[in-house]
């Protein structure tokens, strides 16, 4: 073989592997899967980070991809990653929080999360306004705890008083009568899983994302 085709054959190999010049190719991100009922982790700053529940998930008419939590759980700023798929990267960031209803909104990377309306023993098909009380019977989904039960004693205001199991984690959790959203879990009173749970109603919550310009016309997803 001449001096010349090794050369020539050399710059051809070369060509071929550098793709001509054509970009590399970049996979795209793992998806990060996210519903009422997801288990989420706020980082709080070092290495210590909040774990809470997702209420729900859904968009707004200005095309905002948002999911809603207890306002406890963190602060304007902190990220959001999901605690199942904790390895796909961050998945959204809390811009909200309100102490006066204890709830908080995440504005979630639409490019990585998917929104899903079920998860595991609980599916959210709508959202339900009016107020719970004697004797309905609520159910909740949550990190800790998972799918709970148990008869709502009364609404005062934006919140309600029900049986529901309830312990640390499971802050956010969406608290739902058959497949209808109602409110969202805050805290619990005395003992955990004894309770009682004590929660928002969601047509507040749902008011408030509604006041905020980048949120208006929020629905589940």
């Amino acid at each position: 073989m001449t001096k010349k085709l090794t050369a020539l054959l050399a710059v051809l190999a070369a060509a071929v592997l550098a793709g001509w010049g054509a970009g590399v190719a970049v996979a795209a991100p793992a998806k990060i899967y996210l519903g009422g009922g997801s288990g989420i982790l706020v980082l709080k700053g070092g290495n210590s980070a909040a774990a809470c529940t997702l209420t729900t998930i859904g968009r707004s008419k200005t095309g905002k991809l948002i999911g809603i939590t207890a306002g406890h759980c963190g602060t304007p700023g902190q990220k959001v990653y999901s605690e199942t798929f904790q390895d796909r990267g961050q998945a959204g960031t809390i811009t909200y929080s309100a102490s006066d209803l204890d709830m908080a909104i995440i504005e979630m990377d639409a490019s990585r999360v998917v929104p899903l309306r079920t998860v595991r023993g609980v599916t959210i098909r709508s959202v339900d306004p009016r107020p719970i009380g004697f004797p309905t019977i609520a159910c909740k989904e949550g990190r800790t705890t998972g799918n709970t039960c148990g008869i709502a004693w009364f609404s005062e205001g934006d919140v309600h008083l029900s049986q529901l199991c309830v312990i640390e984690g499971d802050s956010g959790s969406p608290v739902v009568v058959g497949d209808r959203l109602v409110g969202m879990v805050n805290a619990y009173y005395f003992l955990g899983c004894f309770g009682p749970e004590t929660g928002t109603n969601i047509k507040p919550i749902l008011n408030r994302i509604s006041s905020l310009p980048a949120y208006k016309g929020f629905q589940i997803a």
